[in-house]
């Protein structure tokens, strides 16, 4: 169980007052997840409503580290925020999908797609759900 094994690295943005950016690099498993929960917690407990997570260099994920994503997910619905899961790998991706996950969380391609979400006041629609423009 040493975290010198697979280190974490989190560095933190705000593109917004009310928008947090946490680019997360390394492993996100039951070893490292601790950090990035503490690092969400900071932020919500900052104001923050929208999370932007930057997993672009994140090889691998396991249960662990979709459950701190699913769980920041269920508390900002209620301010109303939104979570955007920004550009996973391959491996990320793939357990977003088996799960169901990417189903419930926005995931996009890039920081300025999940900003323009924010900006447009719009909360990330799922893909199963029909469009609510008009």
């Amino acid at each position: 169980m040493s975290v010198a094994q697979n280190p974490l690295s989190i560095k933190v943005d705000l593109p917004r007052e009310d928008a947090v950016l946490l680019t997360i690099e390394g492993e996100l498993d039951i070893d490292t997840a601790t950090e990035l929960q503490h690092h969400l917690a900071n932020q919500l407990s900052h104001g923050r409503r929208h999370f932007l997570l930057d997993v672009s260099a994140v090889p691998f994920m396991d249960s662990s580290g979709m459950n701190i994503i699913l769980r920041t997910y269920q508390e900002v619905r209620e301010i109303p925020g939104g979570v955007y899961v920004i550009a996973p790998t391959p491996a990320v991706r793939r357990i977003l999908d088996l799960t169901g996950v990417s189903l419930t969380v926005a995931t996009v391609d890039s920081v300025d797609e999940a900003l323009a979400s924010v900006d447009s006041g719009r909360l990330p629609s799922r893909p199963d759900e029909p469009s609510a423009e008009a």
